[in-house]
């Protein structure tokens, strides 16, 4: 049965109409649950029931709770994002050039795609924020292949390219500039030819930037194209609207010395690159978090390169003798180096931050890039922008985490946060925690406790691109599913600390934000996996799940999906439960060993990465052990159960079509005639034709 086109749009536009259908769904999950509780322990009660069977009773409701609370966590937050547009708890001020205080961007990048990284660096320098700069922070081991060393040495060339390319579009509006104060200085001003020298300029920039996008963009990838419409052709078109304004406007000085400053500040922008592991009394450790830490520590500072026995070294010095200063800024802008922003990004958030002085992150968590060409990295691009909800609603209870694709962050707070570990003998400064390998997690948790907040800005304003095949999304997602259960500690003692203890909803949301890799993904495979009694089957229980899908189906509509992709994003979960296990296990690993797990970074190459044998068997086994607990049921006569079996069977079976492929999976079984790589190595598996002069052996993507 169809929704009816009038009641589809009351479902689907309006936040106070969302609002009432979350509370809505909320009630009824609850209700359901109840009346499942009740029906469970109405039979556990009858006087046959066996201590073996109140056993299974027991741990059958706890994983039953476990996804109801899940489902729960979802609705809550979906309210709470309702709520927060409804009151309007967001602003949409921007700074102005006067008060726009020193920003800088950090791009820490690891053997990054040119093409992937010049996107980033575009996107940031194209910010319509006035003090600004941009770090790409490279972290290529400095000695390594041929092909290795080639690579680094282009990503400093397209570095160094870029930051002359905006140079050389800025110093003539900055010679404007200075032109028209020199100008009012003598009062030699007229507001008519003033507006038509602004009119040409802004033309002038428009055509700029245009002409350039050529270089930029070099192919026809969705991001590409939408570093296109959404930031190249927006700036253009943002300047030709401020052109039209000028034709026939007369200008005050104070008007005319605005638009002079905009287009003087425009292009201004310092691009360079840093590479903390050319020098030894820097951290090297294996991770994105110590290599934003290694430039942060050297903010303000002015360095000369000397020698450490064999090795180079940085040391302070005084700044007439530095052949390295890094300028001071209040502000810092962490970007992930396969992210892009709106030209408005730095603006919105920086007015939040600087209206709110305990606000150590302001963010706008990040949305898949739109248009993606194949299913996989469509339906995964799904769930991560419906994951923005839950971010945006659990602002409203207090219970934000920072997401570290992209983030403005208070400098001031990191060093409040700031402590020291040992490497190689040496103290070295930790800003963001590297405990885990969610450092964006574990250095919330280190913020909240100092008195700091977390802000999520309502809007779109930053992308990130989503794996396009299975095997580097399994990468990704046991990153991301490994960390939780070693900060939930920390999160316990904070909360206890608390004088009158952390509101229910911010205590559940942060709770669950830790624990629903492991507490969701185990509950699943056990409930459909293990041969619980035939008795435990109530009619109530899938009802209870029945609100959450219908929530989860109006959001994927609203963000530009089809009803159908519920279905495919319920076959992609399914798919990916062994590798959110494989996470949850990472971390067990060390909390009971205390060594730290490596950092696995999400491979972006051209071609296919390989998926580990362990996630193929494990779809294999999952779809034989469901078939045979299916003829059980038939059995037994619990046939209701043998339905829902079977519903998981056709959705795995699909999602193994659909994401995995049966060639590639078999491949990937059979080892594809490459070496076994384990488990913290990815193997890409590149078309011949794509090799290039290097081509004759696989790219391997390291965690190290």
């Amino acid at each position: 049965m169809t929704l009816k086109k009038p009641l589809l749009k009351v479902l689907l536009v309006g936040p106070r109409t969302q609002l009432f259908v979350t509370l809505t769904a909320v009630l009824c999950t609850l209700t359901a649950t109840g009346l499942s509780l009740a029906a469970l322990a109405q039979r556990g009660a009858r006087s046959s029931a066996s201590p073996g069977f109140i056993a299974e009773l027991g741990v059958f409701s706890l994983l039953f709770l476990a996804l109801v609370y899940g489902g729960l966590i979802y609705q809550v937050a979906r309210a709470g994002y309702f709520w927060r547009l409804i009151r309007r708890q967001f602003t949409n001020e921007t700074v102005t050039l006067a008060s726009a205080r020193p920003l800088t961007v950090l791009i820490p990048s690891y053997k990054e795609e040119l093409s992937i990284l010049r996107q980033t660096v575009v996107s940031a320098a194209l910010l319509d924020y006035a003090d600004r700069r941009i770090a790409v922070l490279l972290d290529d081991p400095p000695q390594g292949s041929p092909e290795d060393m080639a690579a680094l040495a282009a990503a400093r060339i397209e570095v160094s390219r870029l930051h002359e390319q905006f140079a050389a579009a800025a110093g003539p509006l900055q010679a404007e500039l200075e032109s028209f104060l020199t100008r009012r200085k003598s009062r030699h001003t007229r507001a008519d030819l003033e507006a038509q020298r602004l009119s040409r300029l802004y033309e002038e920039a428009a055509c700029w930037i245009e002409d350039q996008a050529v270089q930029w963009i070099c192919g026809n990838h969705h991001a590409e194209r939408f570093l296109s419409s959404r930031v190249i052709q927006r700036v253009a078109a943002e300047l030709r609207h401020s052109r039209e304004t000028l034709v026939g406007a007369r200008l005050s000085l104070v008007e005319a010395q605005a638009h002079y400053w905009r287009l003087a500040c425009l292009f201004r922008v310092s691009i360079t690159s840093f590479e903390r592991k050319r020098y030894s009394n820097l951290s090297h450790a294996a991770n994105k978090a110590m290599n934003l830490n290694a430039y942060i520590g050297l903010i303000g500072g002015h360095y000369r390169e000397g020698r450490d026995g064999p090795h180079m070294a940085l040391n302070a010095c005084s700044p007439g003798e530095a052949t390295l200063s890094v300028p001071p800024a209040d502000f810092l802008l962490t970007l992930d180096a396969d992210s892009v922003l709106t030209p408005d990004y730095a603006q919105k958030l920086m007015a939040i931050m600087q209206a709110d002085e305990r606000i150590a992150v302001a963010q706008t968590p990040y949305s898949a890039f739109p248009g993606a060409p194949g299913a996989l990295e469509r339906i995964a691009g799904a769930t991560t922008d419906l994951q923005y909800i839950v971010h945006q609603g659990s602002c409203a209870f207090s219970a934000a985490y920072w997401v570290g694709a992209n983030a403005l962050l208070r400098r001031e707070a990191l060093v409040d946060i700031r402590t020291f570990t040992e490497e190689r003998g040496r103290q070295v400064p930790v800003f963001i925690q590297d405990r885990t390998v969610i450092e964006d997690t574990g250095s919330t948790i280190d913020l909240i406790r100092r008195g700091w907040r977390l802000h999520n800005h309502p809007e779109r304003l930053a992308y990130s691109a989503t794996p396009p095949d299975f095997g580097s999304l399994a990468i990704q997602r046991r990153r991301w599913s490994n960390g939780g259960l070693i900060i939930l500690p920390d999160l316990i003692r904070h909360a206890l600390r608390l004088k009158n203890g952390p509101s229910l909803g911010e205590a559940l949301i942060r709770a669950h934000y830790l624990v629903s890799p492991a507490l969701a993904n185990l509950a699943l495979v056990m409930l459909l996996f293990l041969p619980f009694d035939p008795r435990l089957s109530i009619v109530w229980l899938p009802l209870t799940a029945a609100p959450y899908f219908l929530v989860y189906a109006l959001d994927l509509k609203a963000s530009g999906y089809g009803w159908r992709d519920l279905l495919r994003v319920y076959a992609l979960n399914l798919l990916l439960l062994p590798v959110n296990l494989a996470g949850v296990f990472d971390s067990l690993r060390q909390l009971v060993t205390g060594k730290k797990s490596p950092f696995a970074r999400t491979p972006k190459i051209e071609g296919r990465t390989v998926t580990p044998r362990a996630y193929v068997l494990f779809q294999w086994l999952a779809v034989s052990l469901l078939a045979l607990s299916i003829s059980g049921d038939l059995a037994q006569g619990a046939y209701g159960h043998a339905v829902l079996l079977a519903v998981n069977i056709s959705v795995f079976s699909y999602g193994y079509l659909c994401f995995l492929g049966w060639r590639d999976a078999w491949r990937d079984l059979a080892g594809g005639g490459k070496p076994d790589a384990g488990p913290d190595i990815a193997i890409a598996s590149r078309p011949a034709s794509s090799w290039g002069t290097a081509g004759a052996e696989p790219a391997y993507v390291s965690t190290d």
